[in-house]
């Protein structure tokens, strides 16, 4: 970090009121764009699953049609592998990317992230593999945030907030979702309430909701009606279907990481060709299973409606869980977020089917179950309860089911986290550092590092110079509300504080590692 970039850094701790207000507008800026952007990737994936339901119409009608349909996949397939080849942060999900950067630990191109991940995303998801549109709604987000960070020449502290502020924006054009969008980013991404990231993350994540609102409407993504509050009677069965749709979650993350290996380990297809075992199963399973392709969000209607019996249930859960495994083992730009969710309305109405016939469950209440399982599996995935309790509450467009859906979450991430399962997208983004060696052990630049001091931390309550700190350190702020302190070695810290450290940038993680640390 050069001279004028540090300056630029101590101006905004200092000035520390106009920098959140400016952040926050910035925040309004980067939601209008990401907004325009994601409900153009949303309405460009739209078309291309209709249009991919029309060929199937035609080759309901004509099976020798077939035959062209898995050629025009095949070239999909290797324009697939073009655009990894060309750009490799577009593979998968986005999210672990968007952490990478976030940490110091990934560099990332924005403009061609932007242009590989919309185009990957439409001709992958369009196409049929089992993939969502949310992971790379949060990367084309974060892109954006970067594109303007780096245009009007911000600090790296700042840019940081910019692309916090741009995935929160996507998540929630994604899925209609605001207030998901800004707890998802701090609980998961950023690792960060502080008021400055939350104002520009609820700026964007707002902003972008609206414009997704002026193109979409304002109904949620699943439209359920007459959704009854969750009678105390039943909170037995709901902790059995916790602890079960938590064990699904560990073989869920379990299966993504074995299969991730097992294309990894593969030599007899080319890299550049991978994406046709997906696109070639899925080709051949949409003339006799066409339920299972897509990221599945039209799959959670029927299952609500109960359209499904048991045995079809149980199909459909096992052909969409192996399908999803297979589409995103191949590396291809989509997500698991909304795949993640409908397998886990497909475990919630195969257990309302048991509970009703075997259990004494009045059916009712089976759409409550078909919910809570989506924010179950959630949880048990990604390790983030209050993500998934708000998310599938504005996605349902129902608030009368907290308690449950806390309920639900909380006994799943127990059940993960008892079995010890790491959350996915820690999983995903450790393989991504191995898999490109950028673990920046060697990189002499320099970042900021900002973090807040939490109740029973070994910070709370010491003073600077008893604190053991990573060598190439320096203490610039520390924030105690708007209070701005300048540290010397007799200042205590306290819980609640905002911490910055300039430092280098192989020294970041472990500084966060430390303000994590809790006393036993």
């Amino acid at each position: 970090m050069d001279t004028h970039q540090k300056s630029k850094v101590y101006h905004s701790l200092v000035h520390w009121h106009n920098f959140r207000l400016k952040v926050f507008l910035e925040g309004i800026v980067i939601g209008i764009i990401a907004g325009i952007i994601t409900v153009l990737f949303r309405y460009s994936i739209e078309q291309g699953e209709q249009l991919r339901s029309l060929v199937y119409a035609q080759i309901e009608n004509n099976l020798l049609l077939l035959l062209p349909w898995l050629g025009a996949l095949l070239v999909i397939a290797l324009l697939l592998g073009l655009i990894i080849r060309f750009e490799p942060m577009t593979g998968g999900s986005g999210i672990p990317q968007v952490k990478g950067v976030l940490l110091g630990l990934l560099k990332t191109n924005w403009k061609s992230v932007l242009a590989g991940k919309f185009l990957g995303g439409v001709l992958a998801i369009g196409a049929g593999l089992s993939l969502g549109r949310e992971g790379p709604s949060i990367q084309l987000g974060a892109a954006v945030g970067q594109g303007l960070s780096r245009m009007i020449g911000r600090t790296k502290m700042e840019e940081r907030f910019l692309m916090t502020s741009g995935a929160s924006a996507g998540l929630a054009a994604a899925f209609n979702a605001p207030l998901a969008g800004v707890v998802f980013a701090l609980e998961e991404l950023h690792k960060n309430f502080s008021p400055a990231v939350l104002m520009s993350a609820m700026a964007a994540s707002i902003t972008s909701a609206l414009v997704t609102q002026l193109f979409f409407g304002d109904s949620p993504v699943f439209t359920i009606t007459d959704l009854p509050v969750f009678p105390f009677r039943y909170y037995g069965d709901l902790i059995i279907l916790g602890v079960l749709v938590g064990f699904l979650g560990i073989a869920f993350n379990k299966m993504l990481i074995k299969t991730l290996n097992l294309y990894n380990r593969q030599n007899r297809i080319p890299r550049i060709a991978l994406a046709a075992i997906p696109l070639l199963i899925g080709g051949i399973a949409g003339t006799v299973l066409p339920e299972i392709l897509g990221g599945g969000n039209n799959l959670v209607g029927p299952i609500v409606s109960g359209n499904y019996g048991l045995s079809m249930l149980l199909i459909l859960l096992a052909a969409k869980f192996a399908f999803t495994m297979i589409s995103y083992g191949s590396g291809v730009p989509g997500g698991i977020f909304l795949p993640m969710l409908v397998i886990g309305a497909l475990a919630g109405g195969a257990f309302s089917n048991v509970a009703v016939h075997f259990l004494a469950v009045d059916p009712h209440y089976t759409t409550n179950f078909v919910i809570l399982a989506m924010a179950a599996l959630f949880t048990a995935v990604v390790k983030a309860p209050i993500t998934g309790s708000i998310l599938i509450t504005e996605m349902t467009g129902s608030f009368s089911h907290l308690i449950s859906l806390i309920t639900i979450s909380m006994t799943a991430y127990i059940v993960a986290e008892l079995a010890k399962s790491a959350p996915v997208y820690e999983e995903l983004l450790d393989r991504i550092l191995v898999k490109t060696k950028a673990l920046l052990h060697s990189d002499k630049s320099r970042t900021i590092v900002d973090f807040v001091v939490c109740v029973g931390s070994k910070l709370d309550g010491k003073r600077v110079k008893n604190v053991e700190w990573p060598s190439q350190c320096l203490l610039i702020s520390i924030k105690r509300g708007d209070k701005e302190i300048v540290p010397q070695g007799d200042t205590q810290i306290l819980a609640g504080d905002f911490v910055y450290l300039l430092t280098s940038t192989a020294n970041a993680e472990h500084v966060r590692q430390l303000a994590q640390e809790c006393l036993v």
